[in-house]
C-alpha cells in the first residue's frame, strides 16, 4: 500500500500508519486462523 504524503498534513506519521495496519492485518489473520483450528478440533473431538 502506497500513501502519497505529499497531500497530507506534515505532522502525520504515514510510516507509523502503514505498519500499524500491516501488523493489525496480522493480527486478524492470525486470530481467524487459530479460532478456524480451534472450531475444527471440537468438531472432530467432540463428536
Amino acid at each position: 500500500m502506497h500513501i502519497d504524503s505529499k497531500q497530507g498534513h506534515p505532522d502525520m506519521d504515514y510510516a507509523e500508519h502503514v505498519g500499524t495496519y500491516k501488523m493489525f492485518c496480522g493480527v486478524v489473520l492470525w486470530s481467524t486462523v487459530v479460532i478456524l483450528a480451534t472450531v475444527a478440533g471440537m468438531a472432530f473431538f467432540l463428536t
